[in-house]
């Protein structure tokens, strides 16, 4: 443990734990949990890379309002930020994503300009922009900045290669939201790491990266139009309906060995699966991305080194499909364990 100025010093350094239970016989499977960022997510990681080379540039002015289009993590990690070092912050967010995001970022004191539904993510960035240039406001660009790239390579990659520093790591597994994470990483692995076979995950719904369709895009690389492969998906920060230029960035690289699809309800269920059977409280994508990881071990030759991202919290879920077969109130199991002693019972 340490002192810290402030609590943007807790950005990062997110442990790597080993999976037990889930993991098939002869395989290392290892997972790193973004949830340990303060506020709970990777995007931690963005929000203060992008601000912090906003203000060295000069870019970002002390007092000036900072605005972002994002499904909820982004301008979470934003809010923080902005709170810390006392910038006002706008997001836009389309209006399906969960209800307990807006809250936490108004609880910070963000204001939220919330999109139809109908527009899906490219309309909440196409409201950002506008705001932007209507009063003048700092747009931190998360799909178009490399500095949420940058912040990935000096973190989160040195930390993989310093975890696994001596040993191999035969296969890292992660989505894509921005492609932040995965454009910052990916670079420094297929330097340092090369036998580090890069596996990407995204909807089955929505395979944007597999359709082998071109992004339409402006002049900035920002998107011009909705990706023609996409389907809404439960996924909520994964995939937007656009493929990022970070992301496309990754591709033109050719480091992604592999591109996995993977369906709703697997993300569902190894979200549930991490929590009841590891212990490990997180989210609809990172049960997305660990279900990759799964297939990935199912065909990895014994003895093979894993490690899957695991981008965030499971609280940003309460009030989607991931909870809701979750009752609040006692089950019958649970009213027969009360019943079993003769003290403080409900009433039939």
């Amino acid at each position: 443990m340490a002192r810290f100025e402030s609590i943007l010093g807790t950005v990062g350094n997110t442990p790597v734990v080993r999976i037990n239970r889930l993991a098939p016989a002869g395989v290392n499977l290892y997972v790193k949990i973004e949830a340990f960022n303060p506020l709970g997510s990777v995007k931690d990681r963005l929000a203060l890379g992008v601000i912090e080379a906003a203000e060295k540039s000069g870019e970002l002015k002390p007092g000036q309002t900072v605005i972002e289009a994002t499904s909820g993590n982004t301008g979470i990690g934003l809010a923080m930020v902005c709170a810390q070092k006392c910038y006002p912050l706008v997001v836009t967010m389309a209006e399906q994503f969960s209800v307990e995001r807006r809250r936490l970022m108004r609880f910070l004191g963000a204001k939220v300009v919330l999109t139809p539904s109908t527009g899906r993510a490219v309309a909440m960035v196409t409201k950002a922009v506008e705001l932007a240039k209507t009063h003048g406001w700092f747009l931190t660009r998360q799909f178009e900045n490399e500095a949420n790239a940058d912040m990935h390579s000096r973190t989160t990659a040195r930390e993989i290669v310093d975890d696994f520093k001596g040993d191999k790591l035969d296969y890292w597994v992660t989505g894509y939201g921005t492609g932040g994470t995965l454009k910052g990483v990916s670079r420094v692995l297929a330097k340092e790491m090369p036998n580090t076979k890069v596996i990407v995950c995204e909807p089955e719904d929505a395979s944007l990266l597999t359709s082998g369709i071109a992004q339409e895009r402006n002049a900035d690389g920002s998107a011009a139009a909705p990706h023609p492969a996409f389907k809404p998906h439960p996924m909520q920060g994964w995939t937007p309906d656009f493929i990022p230029k970070l992301t496309a960035d990754v591709i033109d690289m050719k480091v992604i060995d592999r591109i996995i699809r993977i369906p709703g309800p697997d993300g569902l269920k190894m979200s549930m699966e991490l929590a009841q059977k590891e212990g490990i409280f997180v989210g609809i994508t990172a049960g997305a991305t660990f279900a990759g990881a799964l297939r990935v071990a199912a065909e990895a030759p014994k003895g093979s080194t894993i490690l899957c991202m695991l981008p965030d919290t499971g609280e940003r879920y309460l009030s989607t499909p991931l909870f809701a077969e979750v009752p609040a109130d006692m089950t019958a199991d649970e009213v027969a364990i009360s019943r079993s002693t003769p003290s403080a019972q409900f009433p039939a």
